[in-house]
């Protein structure tokens, strides 16, 4: 929040208090809240897969100066195979995701050489594992896979990070919530949080289907 010498910016919580207060005057906003509850699932994954997409470039590009310092030093070997992440293998990059080495200008972005390349590496690896597992969970918490939250799947997605479900908040509100905390694990790292809120979707039935595992092939390739 922003104080100022002008009025503050309303909180979360005093938004839904207004929404709620007009919406029991006005039928319209009743009636319009539950045509747009499919929304939090298309735009929580968007938010996700936008942020993978920069995670893929940052990968492929420090793995491709890994690669060019190990064979400026290693001419004659092949490049040692790169560290698995957790919960995705990642496999040979694309034609288009792969970047040139002229246009990365390796030793500017590196001065450190190998060692500050493969390091960059680990980091952008990490970030990038933690991204796709985190958008597991979003595909995971949609259990029937209908590619929209009904109210007790937001309510066990949001209460498997400790956060409040409030059925009356209109989803804008809803995904700002679950946006903000995925920013905020992306930028920790707090991948243990991930894993932890993951199990608990599990321990109440839910499951990484075949129609999971498509929707997450596609934005891995």
């Amino acid at each position: 929040m922003v104080y100022c010498l002008r009025m503050r910016t309303p909180s979360p919580y005093l938004l839904a208090w207004l929404v709620a207060s007009l919406g029991a005057a006005s039928p319209l906003t009743a009636q319009a809240a539950p045509q747009l509850q499919h929304e939090v699932f298309r735009a929580f994954t968007a938010h996700i897969e936008r942020q993978v997409k920069v995670d893929k470039r940052v990968f492929a590009e420090a793995s491709e100066c890994t690669q060019w310092f190990y064979k400026q030093e290693h001419p004659k070997e092949s490049p040692p195979p790169a560290v698995q992440g957790v919960r995705w293998e990642p496999g040979a990059p694309n034609a288009a995701a792969r970047p040139r080495r002229a246009a990365l200008d390796c030793d500017a972005r590196y001065p450190g050489g190998l060692v500050a390349a493969r390091e960059d590496f680990s980091r952008a690896q990490s970030t990038l594992s933690l991204s796709l597992t985190f958008y597991e969970f979003a595909l995971v918490g949609d259990r029937d896979d209908d590619e929209r939250y009904s109210d007790l799947e937001l309510r066990h997605i949001m209460e498997s990070f400790g956060l409040t479900f409030n059925p009356g908040l209109p989803s804008a509100l809803q995904v700002s919530m679950l946006n903000t905390h995925f920013d905020t694990v992306h930028k920790d790292g707090e991948l243990e949080i991930l894993m932890n809120g993951m199990g608990k979707l599990f321990d109440q039935g839910y499951r990484f289907t075949f129609h999971d595992k498509e929707a997450l092939n596609r934005i891995m390739g």
